[in-house]
């Protein structure tokens, strides 16, 4: 049985998971070079948020340097890492983090591979400027020669039987039979109050996220490390594949919460939301809902409770 807090930071080739209660770049520092398949990360977006001091954007950049640099150190020649980030705001001006952070992977010979697009719902409502719904994550590859896995991610053909109308294939389906590529706009919702994962953490990751890019970059028994990992989701993603995982954390609140959902995912009984499932069509939950009140006469019988999804583990 692996120890999940480890203060000293290292890692075994018996070990199945680590989770450091420390800073990252102690962590790091302990790791060999070409040590991990996927990095994977939400990192701090300087906002000022519990678990971060909001300075300077440029000291920011600095501290992201850093961080990243000992990333591109402990990547695997054929591995990813994949930075998710959002905007850094300031007086009502927004900066795009994916635009400033990107030529500090550039300058360390980081190629990038894609710059995906994450879609969601819900977030704060802003009355200034258009509601922010999306944040992006760059994947980027240390060489050419990259692991990459489109079949464990294909999504349902929107066509399925669509056949080829001329040529040598003329009659014959023209889907792929295993599904289509995700492309690079992922609709998958955020994690909110009533989110089956939704801890006291203001910002995480929802698992179904990390496990595209755990499925498609790295093979089972690979490391998966989070340097910034909160309350473990990107750990809990690639135990839930077979691969290994490790992330490092600084709040004690955040090392407890991820120690008890870990252990919950390796015994089987964590919920998490089912990756490719359908987002919530609010249709499905019947007239009280999609129907402006305001239009509507006044009902005898207002409907208070609907019937739950149910959760995979």
């Amino acid at each position: 049985m692996t120890d999940l807090s480890i203060p000293s930071g290292s890692i075994s080739i018996r070990d199945e998971v680590v989770l450091h209660a420390g800073d990252c770049l102690d962590f790091l520092r302990t790791i060999p070079d070409q040590a991990f398949q996927l990095i994977v990360t939400s990192p701090p977006y300087n906002l000022g948020k519990e678990y971060e001091k909001r300075i300077h954007l440029d000291d920011y950049l600095q501290q992201q340097q850093r961080v990243i640099t000992e990333c591109a150190r402990t990547l695997s020649g054929t591995g990813s890492i994949c930075w998710q980030v959002g905007n850094y705001v300031s007086n009502g001006e927004i900066v795009p983090l994916d635009a400033v952070l990107y030529p500090l992977f550039r300058d360390l010979g980081l190629k990038l591979r894609n710059r995906i697009i994450w879609h969601f719902e819900h977030g704060l409502h802003c009355s200034k400027r258009l509601s922010g719904r999306y944040e992006t994550v760059l994947w980027f590859t240390k060489s050419d020669e990259y692991q990459f896995n489109l079949d464990p991610i294909r999504v349902p053909q929107k066509y399925p039987g669509k056949k080829h109308f001329k040529g040598p294939k003329a009659g014959q389906y023209s889907c792929n039979p295993l599904g289509k590529n995700p492309g690079d706009v992922w609709v998958i919702p955020n994690v909110k109050s009533n989110h089956v994962e939704k801890t006291s953490h203001p910002c995480q990751f929802p698992v179904e996220l990390i496990e595209r890019l755990v499925l498609s970059l790295t093979q089972p028994g690979d490391w998966v490390f989070d340097p910034f990992v909160g309350v473990g989701s990107s750990i809990i993603a690639a135990i839930k594949h077979g691969r290994r995982g490790a992330g490092a954390e600084i709040l004690t609140e955040y090392v407890k919460i991820a120690e008890e959902r870990i252990a919950k995912a390796r015994n089987g009984e964590l919920l998490t939301r089912p990756m490719g499932r359908p987002v919530f069509d609010p249709k499905d939950a019947g007239q009280y809902l999609t129907a402006a009140p305001w239009d509507q006469p006044p009902s005898k019988q207002q409907r208070l409770f609907q019937k739950s999804k149910t959760y995979s583990t």
